[in-house]
């Protein structure tokens, strides 16, 4: 179930028309959807992050995103920055932090 806080058309020309040079796609719909939701999930993140380009603004992502999920994220066209970090640092306590930035860069290395 989508919640307010989702990326839709309309949030994104809302942002445009109040002026924001920014935004932020929630991907907690997409992190949390069931295995047969995924994919329309991601769908409406990258139409949301087309409009968001085609209105001149930078497209950024976030929310529930972990080492599974995020490189179809990151693949999405202009996807400018990811807000990783909960996930990195939750790695960091196994793993050490730099052991924890070096797996999830390989897993975003593939962006484009």
């Amino acid at each position: 179930m989508r919640s307010a806080s989702d990326p839709g058309l309309r949030e994104v020309k809302a942002a445009k028309k109040l002026g924001a040079d920014a935004v932020e796609l929630h991907t907690g719909a997409y992190a949390n959807a069931g295995f047969r939701k995924k994919r329309s999930e991601l769908a409406r993140l990258r139409r949301a992050a087309l409009e968001a380009h085609r209105l001149g603004l930078k497209v950024n992502a976030g929310h529930g995103l972990d080492y599974e999920n995020t490189p179809a994220v990151a693949k999405l066209p202009y996807i400018e920055e990811l807000n990783i970090g909960h996930a990195i640092v939750a790695r960091a306590v196994f793993a050490g932090i730099r052991r924890a930035v070096q797996e999830m860069k390989k897993r975003c290395v593939t962006r484009k």
